[in-house]
């Protein structure tokens, strides 16, 4: 029984800064409502009783399979919920909603306040929310925040000497030594 560094046990996030970004709790949880929805809902609609007086039939069947079928889609749909960063950019995909970003686009990443998960603020006054990072994660949401950060500062525009965040230049997130202060390009407010 060897102990490794922590380093070493993080998940592949840790090696790969380009690793897609989810969510875990939140997939486990959304990946069982779908199977069980499945089960329960289909169980009903094979055990409900068939009345003579057309109270409940085959359309009733269809019906209680359907509103399973259509809450595991939901939860199907929750459990997909993903942000792929690239070299280009940023693929963000929400329960509703996939985005595409430029890193360029994205001025400010924030991680606090009373939002359940990151937002970005894009230098067109919008705001897109990052689902894939919540904060019922935990310290792991802290660290994947960390990243989509230092990923920002590293691939988004060049900023200037003196501006927040300037170290002058781009910074290549595979590069051990990581930016100055990846925390820094995070606002809790």
């Amino acid at each position: 029984m060897t102990d490794q560094p922590a380093a070493s046990r993080e998940p592949t996030a840790a090696a790969d800064p380009l690793a897609p970004f989810r969510p875990r709790r939140g997939r486990a949880v959304a990946l069982g409502v779908a199977c069980t929805s499945l089960v329960v809902f289909g169980a009903i609609a094979v055990v409900m009783p068939t009345q003579a007086d057309g109270r409940w039939g085959v359309g009733d069947r269809v019906m209680f399979f359907a509103l399973g079928a259509a809450l595991a889609f939901v939860a199907w749909r929750y459990a997909s919920i993903v942000a792929v960063p690239s070299r280009d950019g940023l693929v963000v995909r929400n329960l509703v909603l996939t985005r595409t970003l430029d890193w360029a686009e994205v001025v400010r990443v924030q991680f606090g306040g009373g939002e359940p998960w990151v937002s970005l603020d894009l230098e067109d006054g919008d705001t897109v929310a990052v689902m894939a990072i919540q904060k019922a994660d935990g310290d792991v949401s802290g660290r994947e925040a960390s990243r989509l950060a230092a990923l920002v500062q590293a691939f988004g525009e060049t900023p200037e000497p003196g501006g927040p965040g300037g170290q002058g230049g781009r910074h290549d997130p595979a590069d051990p030594a990581g930016p100055a202060d990846p925390d820094h390009s995070e606002d809790d407010s």
